[in-house]
């Protein structure tokens, strides 16, 4: 099975009002002692993961654009030490398209770094001010050209279906991003998330939500249009030429396993599920007296790890064989799947049915969660 590093710095220089991720602001940084802090968690994990070569490292936040490259560097050496490299390993790091940030990627590139994803969402000033974004749209693009001059891979984010936002407007603002020449794009709607600024707003009832059709009509101007630019989705937000899917995510949505390390940072290894502590000073407390972050760490039981498996396998185009499933798992396809219903989404286009593979078609996609809540079965379910 693959094996993915994923190392989560929390800082931003700014919340975002829709953004529920673990990130803080924080007027200063010790990079020192967060380097020493990551390293020790970084070993800790590879103690209990090691034996297989690492496929990819996801850098994500927070906004670790923002650590030093230097930093960078020295997390990916340790691990090449730790687990070695594939030999086509694949190094994202996630970045914001300030021109600050900008002015590092020739450092990032040369310290490992071979993939960036740029968190643009949007390309108006408008937009992106309504979003809490710091960078301007021109400065953005700015930051893409900087990005594709210096990394062999580049991808961009994008949020649409925003309050008001029509046909016409979402469908302009994809035809200009989609040539902008990346070979990855991940186009995500926007979700009011609880907990953040912009659920607070909604209830203030400072804005209106799009409404679902709506939302939908969009969704399917955004399959129609990669798809014609050759860059279909593989993954229910995510759209890639050939070949240029990201690795580091596939990983997460063939379930195999995975490292974690890092504040709030996730893993998955030998059917056990890790979580780190979240606040970076509890991580920082945990790593001094433990040597390591972790907060939580249990065995998940076979049920767990296939309905998880099933989950995160059906967002995926190319869907998932219920055979080598349900040998991984120990579980019969009725167990896994409520077949009468799957039969009858298949009829109604929104599934796919193939051999021993199964789907959710392009029409299913806008309803994906209603229908994977659907035809999950209910022995998976209770067990």
């Amino acid at each position: 099975m693959a094996r993915a590093l994923y190392i989560h710095w929390p800082f931003c220089a700014k919340k975002c009002p829709y953004c529920d991720f673990n990130s803080h602001v924080r007027e200063t940084v010790e990079f020192a002692l967060w380097e020493s802090a990551l390293l020790d968690d970084m070993r800790a994990e590879a103690e209990a993961a090691s034996g297989e070569r690492l496929t990819s490292i996801f850098f994500g936040g927070g906004t670790p654009s923002l650590m030093p490259p230097e930093l960078a560097e020295r997390l990916i050496a340790a691990a090449e030490e730790l687990w070695g490299f594939d030999p086509s390993v694949e190094i994202t790091l996630e970045a914001n398209p300030s021109s600050v940030e900008a002015a590092n990627f020739a450092q990032l590139a040369s310290s490992g770094i071979n993939r960036v994803s740029l968190g643009l969402q949007a390309l108006d000033d408008e937009t992106l001010l309504w979003l809490g974004r710091l960078h301007g749209a021109q400065e953005g693009l700015r930051a893409l050209e900087t990005a594709q001059k210096h990394f062999e891979r580049v991808s961009f984010d994008l949020i649409y279906a925003l309050p008001g936002q029509t046909a016409a407007q979402w469908q302009r603002d994809l035809e200009n991003a989609l040539g902008f020449g990346t070979s990855h794009l991940s186009l995500y709607q926007l979700t009011i998330e609880q907990g953040t600024r912009f659920a607070t707003d909604v209830r203030r009832g400072a804005f209106t939500p799009l409404d679902d059709d709506e939302a939908a009509g969009l969704f399917a101007i955004t399959q129609e249009l990669a798809d014609a630019a050759g860059m279909p989705a593989y993954e229910t937000s995510n759209h890639a030429r050939a070949g240029q899917e990201s690795r580091h995510n596939l990983t997460y949505w063939r379930y195999q396993d995975y490292a974690g390390i890092g504040p709030g940072a996730h893993g998955r290894r030998g059917g056990f599920a890790t979580t780190r502590h979240k606040k970076p000073e509890n991580f920082l407390k945990a790593v001094n007296e433990r040597g390591h972050g972790i907060a939580e760490q249990r065995m998940l039981s076979s049920s767990e790890q296939a309905a998880e498996a099933l989950l995160m396998g059906l967002r995926l185009a190319e869907g998932i064989d219920l055979v080598s499933f349900g040998q991984r798992f120990g579980w019969q396809r009725s167990d896994l799947i409520d077949q009468v219903k799957l039969d009858r989404y298949c009829a109604l286009g929104l599934m796919w049915s193939r051999g021993t593979r199964i789907g959710v078609a392009p029409a299913g996609r806008a309803v994906l969660d209603a229908l994977l809540g659907e035809i999950v079965a209910d022995a998976l379910v209770q067990a």
